[in-house]
Order: C-alpha cells, then structure tokens, then sequence
C-alpha cells in the first residue's frame, strides 16, 4: 500500500511512542496541534486547567488495560496509562490517538460500485443505508426464512455491550446462523467448563508466589505482557520459568528453560508425565479424594457409576473402611484411588486408573520418539512440576490446543496441576485468561428474544468453507462486525470465495480493512473514546466505564445506535433504542457495582488476590473436579485423555508431507492483537511492518534460502509472502507464521492455515497445518 511506504522512522515519533513526548507528568507542558493530514504543528503550551480527562479501555481481546485520554479543544492530543491501574498499558494502547485521527478512517456509509475486492465505492446516507439493510433483511427472511441470515462476531471488541446487542438484534428479527466455536481457546471451554465448573479463570494474582511455572506453548511475555512483572517477581523469589514450545520465544528468551517439542504431541508428553508420577508415586492422593472425581467408579460399559440414575450427582466410590460401593460425599469414607484397592475380580474400576491406563503405555522411549524431547528431560521436567511446589501452568492463549485434539490437549495439563494437587493454591493452577465475570455476575444485557428460532449454526473455522457449498443452508446475508474474516479466519481463499458468493455482506469498521473491501456495505463505526460503554468481561479482573472523550470523525456511528435505529424499522425498538447508560445497569445487575462507583475509576469485584477453586472447591454441581468427561464421551471420544494423532501433520498423513513437509506454526507479535492496530502509523514506525517467517537453517539451507530474502510459504490452500528469518531459534522441521497481516500489507498467514475444526471443542487447527516454503522468484 502507498501509504505504507510513505512511513519514516522520526525521533520525535519514535518518542511519542514509547511515551515521552507531551503529557509525561502533569506539570505545565505542550500539546501539538494538528489534524492527521498536512497541517503544520504549533507548539501550544498547556495548563492543568486546559485540557479535560476521560478514561477507557483498549477493547479487543487483549488485557484491558485502562487508558486516559488528554483532550484539548474537542481533540484527543495524548493517550497515556492510568496512573492508579494495577498495569500499565503498551505502545498499541497509548498509539490510539492514530486510530482515532487515521487517514483511513471510515467517516460515512459506503455502497460497493466495483467488484468485490477492488474498493471501490460510493458514499451513502445513513438513511439509504439503513433502508437498503431493511430492503435486504426482508427480503432474504420472506423469501428463504432466517436461515439466510448470517452474523459473525469475534474479538475486535470485547466491551460488553455491543457484539450482544448485535447477536440479541438478529433474534428478535426470529433468530439467525451463527458461528459456533472460537478462533483463540475453544479447547479450553470444552475441557476446562465441564472438568472445573467455569472458563475464564485465571491464577495471575499469585504468579509471584510460584516456584516452578510451566509455559506450556504459550508465549506470556507477549500475551500477558502487562503482567509480565509478576513472572519476573516470581524469578526473583526463586522460581523457575520452563517454556516449552516448537519456537525459542520471548518468553523463551528470559526463562530458566526452553524445551523444544514437536507440533500436535503435547498429549503425548502430557500422557508420559503421568506415567512416571503415577509410578514413582508423586501424585497428591488425599487432594485427588477429596476433591476430584479420581475415585468415581466405572462400569463395564464404560459408564460412571450412580446410586440413583435420577441424581446426577450421586457417583459411586468404594469404600476402603466398609469395603462397598457408597455415594462420593458419604461422610468418614476412605474412596479407593486406584483398582488395587478394589476386591479382586472388581466389575468396575477407578477413574483414576482408567487414566493410568491411556498413560501406561508411553514409557520415556515412545514419548521422547513422538515429541523429540531427550527422555532424561522429560524426567527432570515431570519431577520438577510433581515435586515444586507450588507449581504453576500457564496455558493462556496457548498455540498447543490450537490443534485438531486441542481439548485433550488442555484437559491434559488440567490432569497433572489436579494429580498433583497444584490447584486452588497460591502460586498454583492452570493460568487462563480471565477476568471479572469469575468473581461476579454480571446480567443479560437484552430480555431473550420471545421467537428466535434455533438455527444450526456454523463453526467459525469453517466459516468460509460451509458458506460456499451451501452448509447448513445458504447464506443470503451476512453481518461481520468486531471480527477481521479476511485475516483470521482459516484457508483465506475459501473465505473470499464465501464473501463473493454471498449476495448482500455488511461490514461494521471504523477502517478500511480487508474484510471491508469485500462488502456491498460498508458502515462506519465508534473506537473507545468515541462513545460511552462497558467493560466486564473476560480478560481483566477490573470492570471499567469506557467515557466518550470526543465526537467520532464524519458520521461514525457507535454500534448500538445502528441496531436501535434498524430495531425501530423492525418494531421491537423499545428494546434497542434506550439510553446507553440503561443497557450498562442491565449488565451490573447482580454484580454489585453501579455506574456510580465507576465514575470514580475501575472496580474490582472482590478485594485481595484472586485465587480459582480455592481450596479445592470447584463450580461443578458437586463442587469436586471431573476427570471422566461424559460430553465427551456423548460425542464417540473417549471420556478420558487419551493419545489421538493430528492428521494434518508428517505422521498422520505422509502423503501430504511428501508435498508440504513442514509444519506451521502461528505467532502472535506485539505489534497487533490479532489484527487490531495492523495499520497504526506508530506500530509500523516503531515496529517491523513487512512479515517475517522463522525457518530453521538446515530446511533453509535446502531450499537455497538466505536470511531476509522474500520467500513464499505455501499449500494446497494458497500461499503467503514473508521475509525469511533463519534462526535456529525455531526447531527444524518447523516454520513460524505471524498472524494478523492485512491483505493491503500482502496478506495474511491464514491464507495456509488448516480450516479443520476440533470435534470436542469446535475450536481452530490452525497449528495442524502443513506448508513448504520457496524462494520468490
């Protein structure tokens, strides 16, 4: 794009973005005055008494760090961390003053006039746009029903007002396909929600207080980088930090340990971890009694055992004293843990042994042979999680469940921090992303529609794929919002096909982005500070009034609006046209909070550090962990984690692997969150704005590759441009994709990646993807 090479590293913006120009304290200083065009900057000295404050928070899916925001004359002039935070923002964060003023900026409606793809467009009222979404609504609803109805939503905005009203619009219309699954910790949802009770719980308040943290193909040093402080607070206390990982990463580079592993195996390692604290005794037996399911018994017909087939709840254990079978809560019972506590000839076994069985089998040899990691690792890595305590995995946002098994392989590290008893302590766990909505309720923003049909829906890595052949039904509208499809949906050709063959697309942005260019509308929408809404959610531990600081660029239109002003067309806009202020006390209902307390700055929910399950008591009805998963085992796959091998990989299809023998991996970088801030003129300034992809030397080597060449990586899928990063800091056979590029900036790395979906989880496989990498000609 011509814009982007008319970038040029100054100092003077290098310094505004790492935050050292302008508002460094709140002594007297000077504001640049300007617009994002040409206008020439004049120095204006300032006053406490001159400028106005607002606070907010960055929205998409990243830690929700609290911004303030200066504004002089109606215009936001800096952007720094809030002073009383408990973190302090990044560059993307104190940058959104070049989000707000971009030159890119969608100001007013845009009807397509060109072909899909090639930008071209006019402008349009709101008026006329709206009526032409009526025109189409009706008519795909009249002639095909609301099955024609598409709306995808993702992480581009997190608040908690307007991905719901935009989902809660589409049901009062009668209901409409939606995705199902998730592109970032679907395997999570499935493993951890019916294991533990609840999702989105996360172990960062007592980092500090761990003594052996396992960073288990995840990179926190990027993804949890506010947070960092306490993974170097637990260093300094004494802990030790192992990453383990195809790619030596960031947070590589400042631990204790990195253990190089191959992709799609980490339930292998998983599996003879167990083993080995299974037989060497290291497992925490009065946790695992108390607390989990270990002791439940088991049929043989593979069925957990109940006292009554109408109680859900009343599991079976033997009784060691009594020697009977008896309910799991009964009191002074001593459960049996494992079968050779059971009587000889036992009808049934121990869930814990059950488990000991899928881990028998992978002795040192077999596990070191699957996953390349030399047996006497695996060893000292099993002994050191089984015998530090306390001990701390951390799986957010971890690539190692983005597989096709990606549920087993969450589930798996939940098995060893429960056999373990490393769970519900201090500096203990299964760190995850989470937020307020752990430690409070917080309620349904819209009443649930009173007719909205159930629709079968979509899972989102098949968004593209599904569209095009018409799965589950046709698709004759379809609504993108808070998501970039053209960057981070899967096999990118498949999606722009799905685009083109969709008759009328509507995309809400604030820029135009990759997805925009493939709509027939386009409708110019809000970023914070640009409008009054909410954040509690699931990625900060703080609930935070987003204020609207100054007015939005042209006619920019914060979501919601949208949908009260097309409710109304439809009749039901008394319960989509209230006052934003209305929708907000609807969601803290229950919590406790009122906006009143958020006027004086962001709430948390509870005082002191948080700690999941504390106690061992977890959100399951019977507040003990579940090991033997009955969905799972409802959906034909074994209850319990077993070894299941990737079939998009070199072992599961060979023949593939003949054509494309390399594994890809995604990376996520700090310069975007997904691809959120992919255009900001100070990340590409400040930061590297051409891909890279990291190649081992010797598959570098034998592909004639010189580092910083461009180069193209490729599959039956499509193909992506990199520049070529020749590292041995990515293990060979492996090469590693950086997610989040635009289509303008060359095209993403989705444009390779693997569209298969998880069967537990309906999550992303986007790590189960084969590619070869060439040289440009």
């Amino acid at each position: 794009m011509e814009a982007l090479s008319q970038y040029r590293l100054k100092r003077r913006t290098l310094l505004k973005g790492l935050g050292v120009v302008g508002l460094a304290s709140l002594s007297p200083c000077f504001f640049t005055s300007g617009t994002a065009q040409a206008e020439p900057l004049r120095r204006v000295p300032l006053k406490l008494s001159d400028y106005k404050t607002y606070r907010s928070t960055c929205a998409m899916e990243c830690l929700h760090c609290n911004l303030t925001a200066y504004v002089w004359q109606d215009r936001l002039v800096k952007i720094e961390a809030s002073k009383d935070f408990n973190v302090k923002c990044c560059l993307r964060g104190i940058s959104r003053t070049k989000w707000v003023y971009h030159p890119q900026r969608l100001t007013q409606p845009l009807l397509r006039t060109g072909e899909k793809g090639e930008g071209k467009f006019k402008p349009i009222s709101w008026d006329e746009a709206l009526d032409r979404i009526e025109k189409e609504i009706r008519t795909v609803i009249a002639e095909q029903g609301n099955e024609g109805l598409l709306i995808t939503t993702h992480a581009g905005n997190m608040d908690s007002i307007k991905n719901d009203m935009g989902k809660a619009f589409f049901d009062y219309l009668g209901g409409s396909t939606k995705q199902i699954g998730s592109l970032c910790c679907a395997a999570v949802t499935a493993s951890m929600t019916p294991m533990l009770g609840l999702r989105y719980a996360d172990t960062r308040d007592t980092i500090p207080d761990s003594r052996f943290i396992l960073c288990w193909g995840n990179n926190p040093a990027v993804t949890m980088h506010a947070y960092w402080k306490n993974y170097a607070q637990a260093q300094k206390n004494g802990a030790r930090i192992v990453v383990i990982d195809p790619r030596f990463n960031e947070t590589a580079a400042k631990a204790d340990e990195w253990i190089p592993i191959v992709p799609g195996t980490d339930i292998a390692l998983a599996l003879g971890m167990i083993k080995i604290i299974v037989e060497e005794q290291r497992y925490d037996a009065p946790f695992l009694r108390a607390h989990t399911g270990a002791v439940y018994l088991v049929d043989k017909d593979q069925k957990l055992m109940r006292q009554s087939a109408e109680d859900v709840d009343s599991y079976l254990v033997f009784d060691t004293l009594s020697k009977t079978p008896v309910r799991h809560d009964a009191e002074g019972i001593v459960p049996a843990l494992f079968n050779e506590e059971l009587p000889p000839d036992s009808p049934f076994t121990t869930v814990m042994s059950e488990i000991y069985q899928q881990a028998k089998p992978w002795t040192l040899d077999k596990v070191s042979a699957e996953t390349d990691i030399p047996g006497h690792t695996i060893i000292r890595l099993t002994r050191d999680y089984a015998s530090t305590t306390p001990s701390m995995i951390v799986q957010n946002m971890s690539g190692a469940q983005r597989t096709e098994f990606g549920t087993y392989v969450a589930a798996s590290q939940f098995y060893l921090a429960l056999i373990t008893g490393n769970i519900g302590k201090r500096g203990a766990g299964v760190c995850d992303a989470g937020g307020a909505r752990q430690m409070a309720k917080f309620s349904p923003i819209i009443p649930p529609a009173p007719n909205a049909k159930k629709i079968p829906p979509i899972p989102v890595s098949k968004i593209g794929e599904w569209i095009v052949q018409g799965k589950p039904n046709p698709i004759k509208f379809w609504w993108n919002m808070t998501m970039g499809a053209m960057t981070q949906l899967p096999n990118t050709n498949m999606v722009r096909e799905a685009f083109k063959k969709v008759p009328f697309v509507v995309v809400a942005d604030n820029l135009m982005t990759s997805s925009a260019l493939y709509a027939d509308l386009v409708l110019p929408v809000t970023t914070i500070f640009e409008d009054v809404s909410l954040m509690a959610g699931v990625r900060s531990h703080y609930v935070q009034l987003m204020e609207k600081a100054v007015e939005p660029p042209g006619e920019a239109k914060p979501d919601y609006w949208i949908f009260a002003r097309l409710a109304e067309r439809f009749g039901f806009g008394e319960v989509f046209n209230q006052p934003i202020e209305h929708y907000i006390d609807a969601c803290l209902k229950g919590s406790g909070i009122t906006r009143e307390m958020l006027a004086k700055g962001p709430v948390r929910p509870v005082e002191g550090d948080w700690i999941p399950f504390k106690d061992g008591v977890f959100r399951t009805t019977t507040k003990k962990a579940n090991l033997f998963i009955e969905e799972w085992q409802q959906k034909k796959f074994s209850p319990v984690v077993t070894w299941m091998q990737v079939s998009e990989s070199v072992k599961g299809s060979p023949e593939l692997a003949q054509k494309y023998p390399l594994f890809a991996v995604q990376r996520k970088l700090a310069r975007s969150v997904h691809s959120s801030h992919g255009m900001n003129p100070w990340i590409l300034e400040v930061q590297r704005d051409k891909p890279n992809v990291m190649i081992h030397p010797e598959d570098a080597r034998r592909r004639g590759i010189q580092h910083g060449e461009w180069v193209t990586v490729f599959n039956h899928r499509g193909e992506h441009r990199a520049i070529a990063d020749v590292t041995t800091h990515i293990k060979k056979g492996v090469v590693s994709l950086e997610n989040g590029w635009w289509e303008q900036q060359g095209g993403s790395s989705s444009h390779v990646t693997n569209d298969q979906v998880d069967l537990l989880s309906n999550g992303h496989c986007c790590n189960s993807t084969l590619v070869d990498v060439k040289r440009e000609a």
